[in-house]
Parts: C-alpha cells; structure tokens; sequence
C-alpha cells in the first residue's frame, strides 16, 4: 500500500510539473505572438485605422523606428513626416511625438492635474478597444494627477464617481498605464491654443499597459492629448 502511495503521488507530482512547464510555455507563446503582432504593426503600409463604422482614425506610412540616441541627439523630437518613432529598449515602448504643446514640462517638484483625450487600438485584436472621444465621454476626459518628484514622474486617475473617463470605466483602476506616463518627460503642460496641446503616439507592450493588457499579453496603439487644466 505504500509502495502504491508513493506511486500515486510521484504520478501527481508529475502532472503538476508538467502543467506548469505548460503554463509557462503558454505565457512564453503569447509573449511571442505579441512580439509578432508589435512588428506587423510597424511593418504595416499604409497604416490604416478605422473603427467598426468607418470613422478613419489613422492613414499614415509605415512606422520608422529610431534609437533613443539618434532621438535625444534630434533635441528629443520625432520626424512626424518621416512617421518617425523613437523606441525605448529598456521597456519596448515605441514613441512619436506629433505636437510638444504649449507651456512647459512639468518641473521638479511641481504636480498638475492633465486633461486627456485618447483612444486605444488593440493591436492584436486590431479594433478600436476604448476612447473617450466617442460622443457618449465627451464630457467626461480623463484626469490624471501628476507630479514630478525629483525626475521620477508618477500619475494616476483623478476619480469623482460622477464624471469619470473611458479608461477607469473600462478597467476599474485609478493606475495610470506605465505607456502614458512616458511622454510627460518629453512634452510640455500648458492650455490649448492656435499651436495645439501635446500630442502623441505610442505602441504599448502588455508589460507597460493596463492591467488587463498586462494579464492577458496584448500590445495597444495609442493617440493621446495632454492639457494642463486651469489651476
């Protein structure tokens, strides 16, 4: 019987290692697939987005990408013509900085409250996922909170429970996505005018996006505004 035992539980034993040699491969294989999909993307021309109803919300060539070097030797800016993006290799983020905006960057120490519009492209569903552009949030942007604490930039969603944006309706979540705080380095805060908010586009790995994306390995595209609200 105890020979029997020890069978059993060596047979047991076996199974959950290999289910979870299976587990691994599993996320090693999404992993995969959404580098795949991520270079598709790119590679993709002309790059065209357009939602279920036709709207087109992207017609450009096809994505140039630059080093982080050749981008900070360009005064950090991106040839939008040349549909350049600039990648971060250390988190896999790619870039394009449409508009710098008015004002000015966000300063040590200081902390503002940002008005965004966005919209998200699932890039391995290749559908529109999420927008607060759509007629439904137009009076409900996101808000975010954010500060710069001594070169470290941290945001998260302003929540009221009566106005809140597409993002925290769609994810429950008050953490701003690892992807959005990117820019907040580069571009600056200041209110609309003839020249325009910051505007930009980002490609986003599962690793640096919402916690569903981060859970489920998907990559998201981004077109995202930035605007200082009135204090």
């Amino acid at each position: 019987m105890r020979k029997l035992f020890i069978i059993l539980w060596g047979t047991m034993l076996f199974g959950t290692l290999l289910v979870g040699c299976k587990d691994e491969e599993s996320y090693a294989d999404k992993k995969e697939k959404e580098r795949k999909a991520i270079s598709a993307f790119i590679s993709r021309s002309p790059l065209i987005l357009t939602t279920s109803e036709g709207q087109v919300l992207l017609n450009t060539s096809k994505i140039k990408p630059i080093s982080q070097t050749v981008f900070e030797a360009k005064d950090c800016t991106t040839d939008v013509d040349a549909n350049e993006y600039v990648l971060f290799a250390n988190t896999g983020i790619y870039m394009q900085i449409v508009r710098k905006g008015t004002g000015e960057k966000l300063k040590h120490g200081e902390t503002k409250r940002v008005l965004c519009r966005y919209w998200e492209w699932n890039i391995l569903g290749d559908s529109l996922q999420t927008s607060d552009k759509v007629t439904y949030y137009l009076p409900s942007p996101e808000i975010l909170d954010v500060s710069n604490n001594s070169g470290t930039i941290t945001a998260s969603f302003n929540v009221t429970g009566e106005t809140d944006g597409a993002m925290y309706m769609a994810y429950g979540s008050t953490t701003v996505p690892a992807g959005w705080i990117v820019p907040l380095s580069y571009v600056n805060l200041g209110r609309q005018n003839e020249d325009g908010v910051a505007l930009v586009r980002l490609i986003v790995p599962h690793s640096q996006g919402t916690a569903d994306a981060t859970s489920n390995v998907y990559p998201c595209f981004y077109e995202i505004s930035y605007e200082a609200m009135r204090d």
